[in-house]
This record gives C-alpha cells, sequence and structure tokens, in this order.
C-alpha cells in the first residue's frame, strides 16, 4: 500500500491542486483521500486501489467545493461587514529557481505551463476531472466513470469538451 500511495501522491497534489487552486486544501484533499483508501480499501485488491483512490479523490474534490460554497456566502457577507481577510503570499515564491535552464527556455516553459494550469482551473470541474484522470493519469473510459460516478458516455463528452476547450485556449502554445 506504502509504494501505491508513492506512485500517485505527486500526481493526486497536481489534480487536487488545479482542482481547488489552493495549495494547502489540495494537501489536505489528498491526505484525506489516502487515509480513506488505507481505512476502507486496504484488503481489496492491489489491482482495484487505483480506481478506488481516483474515486474517493474526486469525492473528496467534489466535497471540498460545497463546503467552500457555504463558505462564500459568509465571505461575501463579512467582507460587506469590513471583516475581509488577506491573502498570504506563498513563502517560497520569494526564493530564486536554482535550475541550470536556459534564462530563455525556463521562461517560456514557465508560461506555457502557466497558460495550461489557467487553462486547466477555468474549466468546468467535470470536464478538469475527466481531462486529468484520463489524459494524465491515463485511467480508462470505465475506469474514469467509476471514479466520476458517471457513466461512460458523459466521461466521453466531458473529456472531449475539454480537449477542445484546452485546444482553444492554448493555441499560441503548440510546439
Amino acid at each position: 500500500m506504502d509504494q501505491f500511495l508513492e506512485a500517485v501522491e505527486r500526481r493526486a497534489y497536481g489534480i487536487a491542486k488545479i482542482a481547488v487552486g489552493h495549495r494547502e486544501e489540495a494537501l489536505d484533499i489528498v491526505q484525506d483521500a489516502m487515509l480513506k483508501l488505507v481505512q476502507l480499501y486496504a484488503d481489496k485488491p492491489e489491482q482495484e486501489w487505483r480506481c478506488l483512490f481516483f474515486k474517493i479523490l474526486q469525492s473528496r474534490i467534489r466535497d471540498w467545493y460545497r463546503r467552500n460554497k457555504v463558505r462564500n456566502r459568509w465571505r461575501v457577507w463579512l467582507d460587506k461587514l469590513g471583516f475581509g481577510e488577506a491573502d498570504d503570499e506563498d513563502p517560497l515564491a520569494r526564493f530564486a529557481d536554482q535550475s541550470n535552464l536556459e534564462p530563455s527556455h525556463g521562461l517560456s516553459n514557465e508560461r506555457s505551463l502557466q497558460a495550461l494550469n489557467s487553462a486547466l482551473e477555468k474549466l468546468p470541474l467535470r470536464q478538469q476531472q475527466a481531462f486529468l484522470l484520463r489524459a494524465w493519469e491515463g485511467l480508462s473510459e470505465e475506469d474514469t466513470a467509476t471514479a466520476m460516478s458517471c457513466s461512460k458516455g458523459s466521461v466521453k463528452t466531458h473529456y472531449s469538451r475539454a480537449r477542445e476547450a484546452l485546444k482553444y485556449a492554448l493555441e499560441g502554445y503548440a510546439p
């Protein structure tokens, strides 16, 4: 189980980060999904873990959206009363990148990556889920449908729409 969790943790974090847009929230979601997998499904066959894990992860992301919707109602009300929060800067963002890439190449890669992340964040949640599970995780249509709790036809539709939206959004970044 430990090897499986190590193998999926970075990709799961990437999916959660894109879905919720917050580093700490994404870490909490992934940690919770891993914990639930271990608690509820450690006795299942190893080949079932991947699909089960991503189903739990997607469920936790949807739960986050539901909770966040309620929180935002309160935030709007508190902001109107003058009790708004200030966004904290990521402390790691102040440090220089230590990679040995040529500056122009690194800048080009950074812009492309930012454009991709931005385009992914703008996708509707279901399209985002379908694209990340199919393209990044390589899940089959059937496994993606199971993880998303929908039909294979819905997966095909969401994935196709996501690809078209990303293709349009990233036209200027073609290699």
